[in-house]
């Protein structure tokens, strides 16, 4: 809206060209990521320590009591993904995930000079927002490790890091390969059906709602492959809150990631939720282009033979479009 006194972008020149450039997108990026963080690990800091601490719970240390719970986690980081998406879209393609830049660079044609300068946004955004769900629950998660007894300094403090950041299942018993197939598959998964909701020649989402159905491929992925190791699928929204969880405290359970218990074991495990969604991101979009993406692209070009060349309508929120 013209009429809209801007706060940064004022007058001409050099502030313009920054602010409606890289410098814009990249302010997208940042915030719609901390959305992302802000309300997804909003949403487990209230099934872990505040509804329990605040008397709403069947005891002041009852988690994953019943499904609802991981429910109420599912559909939060939903809800997060799709409002962070409706920010950031419009001015970055609401990318929000390094493993998204990575296979828009691939096979999206999105500029190779600006993954990198993404990536740090997105980890700064989710640093950011990890900060702001601790500035808001601190007294609910100092209260939980008390009746726990499980302080921070510990380092066995799992139930109140696994507010921020990620650990892999017990059944895994120390072995990273099960973990790092699983968020390879997770966010390939997340990627195919990412690009096939943006592709305008398939069976495109319109009327805006593309944002609320990239949500709903969260919450079903973590309805889906969830319990395993907690569907980082993202790298940025697993190291920038681990990196945060390690400064406020919670030693080597966020960083390296290790943990050794009676019942559950793992050590560095930090990499996973990283290299896994940047492996799986790529091969989602391959698998994509490759059983679907090749066919509209052929019948496109069958129809231009018999009928002459045909215009694809453009979508502007589509990620891969130059800026």
């Amino acid at each position: 809206m013209s009429d809209i006194t801007p706060l940064l972008a004022r007058g001409e020149g050099r502030r313009i060209g920054r602010i409606g450039g890289l410098w814009g997108e990249l302010m997208a990026e940042f915030l719609g990521t901390l959305i992302i963080l802000a309300f997804g690990d909003g949403c487990v800091a209230m099934a872990v320590a505040a509804l329990p601490g605040s008397g709403r719970a069947q005891t002041t240390t009852t988690i994953f009591l019943a499904a609802g719970d991981w429910l109420l986690i599912a559909f939060g980081w939903c809800f997060a993904v799709a409002f962070a998406v409706w920010v950031a879209g419009g001015v970055s393609g609401a990318h929000l995930n390094p493993a998204v830049t990575l296979a828009f660079a691939v096979r999206r044609g999105f500029p190779w000079r600006k993954v990198a300068p993404y990536w740090a946004a997105q980890v700064v955004g989710a640093f950011t927002g990890a900060a702001i769900v601790f500035m808001v629950y601190g007294s609910a998660i100092n209260a939980y490790d008390l009746a726990a007894k499980t302080p921070k300094s510990s380092g066995s403090a799992l139930a109140t890091y696994s507010i921020f950041a990620t650990f892999p299942a017990g059944y895994f018993h120390g072995s990273n390969v099960g973990p790092l197939i699983d968020q390879i598959v997770g966010t390939a998964f997340l990627v195919l059906f990412v690009v096939a909701v943006i592709d305008a020649r398939n069976t495109a989402v319109g009327s805006n709602l593309g944002p609320l159905i990239i949500g709903f491929i969260v919450a079903a992925i973590g309805m889906s492959y969830g319990a395993n190791a907690g569907y980082a699928i993202n790298p940025a929204r697993d190291f920038g809150p681990r990196l945060f969880a390690w400064i406020a405290g919670w030693g080597k359970v966020a960083l390296p990631g290790t943990l050794h218990s009676a019942t559950l074991n793992f050590s560095n495990y930090f990499w996973i939720p990283i290299v896994g969604p940047l492996i799986g991101g790529v091969i989602g979009v391959l698998i994509y282009d490759l059983f679907i993406g090749d066919v509209l692209y052929a019948r496109l070009k069958m129809a231009e033979e018999v009928e002459g060349p045909i215009q694809e309508t453009p979508v502007a929120a589509d990620p891969s479009v130059e800026r």
